[in-house]
């Protein structure tokens, strides 16, 4: 366990000189190539990171300090070890102290929530073969016949070493549909995947699962419509989210957005049904429908957009999604919000400007924060203390229930989210405004028309 209160400034891992008036790097400095101690601190903690995986071990990074600490140049060792990354602004903060107690966490047996020593061993049947995994786990270099050429994430092996696990580690693997013209794929036939799972439970017994999928084959021109019903829309969008996420660490992030929105266009091109020159008309059915809504969200999302996040911000939030599993990472990719009124239960409402309501409350869950949001009404009912009146009861159980459905989330979540109460022009509503679709801003003609008019006024009347 490395416990950082500020970034290195010494050896060859260093990132940053000893000179106060010298800034870290930033993103602007990494495009201008100005960052000139990133290459050889990269190499530095890639190699310890690799002796790590290779002997076992798993690095967790605690870095807490109000400026980076160089996480960009060390995630790879607990991306590839297994490890934790916490990050804050001080060790002080019950935010800090409650994540790293949550590290130590035990199940109803009183054992503690991790496992040692893992290996993940893919089998899959003579049409399939492995492309790669995403996810903290390092190659084990085992060949075999049923390796793809093209490699995604880490590839050419079947097996893979992960030094450590917890109850939500999960890995992304990606397969290739071989159909060799000797030997084509039979319709009506199977295809099979089997996982053997192996690690030391923290009570030290070795345990091994294993898990065996078969589905039917179908043909891609004559049986589209079997494909689109079995299209699993959640999964697909983290796998391929993973991979966007994977691609930005070496490539552009415009490049990245250019082949994300390729692959929505091809998808909606295979499956969506439409009518020549009317964009109206298009339409996808209920098991593609969310798709798009999902890859929206990814790119305007911290894992693919850099602007408004420090280098060290970016990697903590890759280093979180790729190890999550796909309930909490759907939550990564499109938060979930939930509005509370007067006029019955609280209901999910669509992530939209438009949600956004004068007497309602609203509670925002994007996994590394949890946002609170009264309504401009309701933030003016409690400033005036009706929530303290008997006859007002009702107005204090409203107050009170997002407040206990955050709480639920706090006890479980790792790493401990951000808790924000906020209201209608405060300034903290701005967590809330920046992940929200702006639909009012965006479709309502009458103010933009007045935008317009006026600077055309001001340009005339000089």
């Amino acid at each position: 366990m490395m416990f950082m209160g500020g970034p290195p400034t010494q050896g060859p891992g260093m990132v940053v000189g000893d000179e106060l008036k010298t800034p870290i790097r930033s993103w602007h400095d990494i495009t201008k190539d100005n960052a000139r101690h990133l290459k050889k601190a990269t190499k530095y903690y890639d190699a310890l990171a690799n002796r790590a995986a290779v002997n076992g071990h798993s690095i967790d990074i605690y870095a807490c300090a109000l400026d980076q600490t160089g996480l960009l140049e060390m995630k790879c060792l607990s991306n590839l070890t297994g490890g934790h990354i916490a990050m804050g602004d001080s060790f002080n903060t019950s935010l800090f102290k409650q994540t790293f107690q949550r590290v130590f966490s035990k199940d109803h047996n009183g054992e503690f929530r991790m496992a040692f020593g893992g290996t993940l061993e893919v089998k899959a049947s003579r049409e399939l073969k492995v492309s790669g995994a995403i996810g903290p786990c390092v190659s084990l270099n085992t060949k075999g016949p049923c390796i793809s050429e093209n490699e995604v994430g880490v590839g050419g092996t079947t097996q893979w070493k992960i030094c450590s696990l917890s109850p939500s580690t999960t890995l992304a693997l990606y397969f290739e549909v071989v159909n060799q013209h000797n030997a084509p794929i039979p319709q009506g036939g199977r295809g099979a995947v089997q996982f053997v799972t192996q690690y030391q439970h923290s009570n030290t017994q070795r345990r091994i699962r294993v898990t065996t999928v078969a589905r039917n084959w179908a043909d891609a021109q004559s049986q589209i419509q079997h494909i689109e019903s079995s299209f699993d829309q959640e999964a697909s969008a983290v796998i391929m989210a993973r991979l966007g996420v994977f691609r930005a660490e070496s490539e552009e992030g415009p490049d990245v957005l250019r082949w994300l929105d390729r692959q929505l266009i091809r998808l909606c091109q295979k499956f969506g049904q439409f009518n020549k020159d009317d964009p109206t008309s298009f339409k996808l059915s209920e098991s593609l429908s969310l798709y798009p809504q999902f890859m929206f969200h990814l790119r305007r999302s911290p894992f693919l957009q850099v602007f408004n996040n420090s280098p060290d911000e970016c990697s903590y939030y890759r280093h979180h999604f790729v190890r999550q599993d796909l309930t909490q990472s759907l939550i990564m990719i499109q938060p979930i919000l939930y509005s509370y009124s007067f006029h019955g239960p609280p209901e999910p409402v669509l992530l939209d400007s438009g949600s956004i309501l004068p007497d309602r409350i609203l509670l925002m869950d994007t996994f590394f924060q949890l946002v609170i949001y009264h309504g401009e009404t309701i933030a003016q009912w409690r400033k005036a203390g009706y929530q303290e009146q008997p006859e007002y009861e009702n107005f204090k159980h409203l107050l009170v229930a997002p407040v206990d459905d955050a709480q639920e989330i706090l006890q479980t979540r790792f790493p401990m989210p951000r808790y924000i109460d906020t209201e209608h022009g405060g300034s903290q509503a701005r967590f809330l405004l920046s992940k929200v679709n702006p639909s009012q801003t965006h479709n309502n003609l009458y103010s933009w028309g007045q935008v317009i008019q006026c600077s055309f006024i001001l340009q005339n009347g000089n």
